[in-house]
């Protein structure tokens, strides 16, 4: 598609940074769950929710809100196993509740779980945790911060190998990276109530910025077509 007379095509560098800032997190996200195999569907179903809500109290005793505390998975199924002869058979039923808690007081944290280990028993399953911060604007600012920086040491570089200068900005796109979870290493399945230390280090947030410069004039230009080709 040919472009009016008169008119040169813009010129443009399109470049994404990427950055990460860290600080010492304030929001400890806990993923604790019960499990129960009981004979009947009606009796695993109510074996967890009594442990569920053992778990539930405890946590509430040790000062967590109920805001804090939403119930995120809840699944009834048969346990079943192959049989020569005879196919699958039932052999129990399987209730399985998960919670998902914040905790606010990192120093607490240790007591807070090793309690709803305690109230749970041998039916709790702890699946990890993750650190992180209750309000990430300030961090992330930071990191968007960085990003830009990145994105624009990346497109001054690319003007400079084409013999020219960035010139004004004429798109800006973020795009968060989400981060993952920190696992409790080799704790599917809870047996102890003693405190485990919860080390909280440092937490990062991270984004990502596309940024789209228009070169100033001068340096390289875009080869014209050859009005009278050869061959």
């Amino acid at each position: 598609m040919s472009e009016p007379a008169g008119q040169a095509a813009a010129r443009t560098v399109t470049v994404t940074g990427f950055g990460t800032a860290e600080a010492a997190p304030d929001l400890l996200t806990l993923s604790v769950g019960v499990e129960c195999r009981r004979d009947s569907a009606g009796d695993a179903y109510a074996a967890a929710g009594e442990a569920s809500a053992a778990v539930a109290g405890a946590l509430r005793r040790r000062g967590v809100q109920g805001r804090d505390i939403r119930t995120s998975g809840l699944n009834v199924r048969a346990d079943v196993v192959w049989q020569e002869g005879r196919g699958q058979q039932v052999t129990g039923y399987v209730a399985s509740s998960m919670l998902s808690v914040r905790l606010r007081d990192l120093a607490a944290g240790p007591g807070v779980i090793a309690a709803a280990v305690e109230a749970g028993g041998n039916d709790v399953r702890l699946d990890g945790v993750q650190l992180g911060f209750a309000d990430t604007a300030a961090v992330m600012a930071l990191a968007r911060e960085a990003a830009w920086a990145d994105a624009r040491a990346a497109a001054a570089q690319l003007a400079g190998l084409a013999g020219t200068e960035l010139g004004e900005v004429v798109t800006v796109r973020q795009h968060p990276v989400p981060s993952a979870p920190v696992p409790v290493g080799g704790m599917q399945r809870a047996f102890a109530a003693d405190a485990m230390a919860v080390e909280s280090g440092e937490s990062g947030v991270s984004t990502s910025v596309t940024v789209e410069w228009k070169l100033l004039s001068g340096g390289w230009a875009p080869a014209e077509a050859d009005p009278h080709p050869t061959g």
